[in-house]
């Protein structure tokens, strides 16, 4: 049993085997940045890598992330511990008028996975309160999912509102209706069609900040 198990469990979607690995390796004394990046972050690259592919579908994908959001709530407590470094800190939520969670759901578990300090505003999010998100967490991303193309504008408000104030973080959005020319128009730094992608996106546009 070690770290190479934990990232087996994550692919075969076992929540429950995960968290017992998770908790044998800690007591084990194994460095919890070690079974992150080995164990879940690894295995969470490899979920995205397997769907792009076509060889995993959004189903498995939740699944996934389910399981490695399991094991990830193990570890918590002792990366507070040791003052643990993420690589970024994204502010997600549906927008004004939308309540559709679950492609907001699976980006936010894939970037929590992918080692990024997630703040999940949830559904139905105005301009105010992704900005008031962004300051106090100081974050580096606000990400913004739509699934009505009538909730779409209020992506632009988000974009239009921070550029009038100049403030300097990062957007990115995405959802069924949303496309990269619908993200160029109203400015927006980053678009993605899925999950996978959202992880390598924020991680473009936190390295070129």
């Amino acid at each position: 049993m070690g770290i190479k198990d934990i990232y087996a469990a994550v692919l075969e979607f076992d929540s429950d085997q995960v968290v017992k690995l998770v908790k044998d390796e800690i007591s084990r004394g194994t460095e919890i940045q070690v079974i992150l990046n080995d164990g879940l972050i690894s295995a969470m690259d490899e979920v995205g890598k397997r769907f792009s592919e076509g060889e995993l579908f959004v189903p498995e994908m939740l699944l996934a992330a389910q399981a490695m959001k399991a094991g990830l709530d193990q570890l918590k407590p002792h990366m507070k511990q040791e003052d643990s470094s993420t690589k970024g800190t994204i502010v997600i939520g549906t927008v004004k008028g939308d309540l559709h969670d679950i492609g907001k759901n699976l980006v936010a578990m894939m970037m929590e996975g992918a080692g990024f300090e997630v703040i999940d505003l949830g559904i139905d999010v105005d301009t105010e309160k992704f900005i008031q998100a962004a300051e106090e967490h100081k974050a580096d991303i606000i990400c913004m999912s739509a699934l009505l193309t009538t909730t779409m504008p209020e992506m632009k408000v988000v974009v239009d509102t921070l550029k009038e104030r100049g403030l300097n973080y990062k957007t990115m959005v995405g959802g069924a209706p949303v496309s990269q020319e619908f993200a160029d128009q109203i400015g927006a730094d980053g678009y993605s069609p899925d999950a996978p992608s959202a992880v390598e996106k924020a991680r473009l546009l936190i390295s070129d900040k």
